[in-house]
């Protein structure tokens, strides 16, 4: 299952999934700040979705949504 990365501004959120047991998987939001230098340390922050999810799909369709909540809070 393929990733998928929005941005908004500075910011960009990759929305993944995880699986957490067996026919369980969870979508994961990867939140990352770029300030314009290539820096090894660059600070990220992982968001989980609360619930898990019966197939890949669905938990990718979760971490979405999340991405987008995510994104859309955030002021420029």
């Amino acid at each position: 299952m393929e990733d998928t990365t929005y941005t908004k501004g500075i910011y960009t959120a990759i929305a993944s999934v995880r699986e957490v047991q067996k026919d369980t998987w969870q979508g994961v939001v990867t939140l990352s700040r770029d300030e314009g230098e290539a820096e090894a340390d660059q600070e990220t922050t992982l968001y989980e979705v609360d619930t898990g999810s019966s197939t890949p799909e669905e938990a990718l369709e979760e971490a979405k949504a999340l991405a987008h909540r995510i994104l859309g809070e955030i002021e420029l």
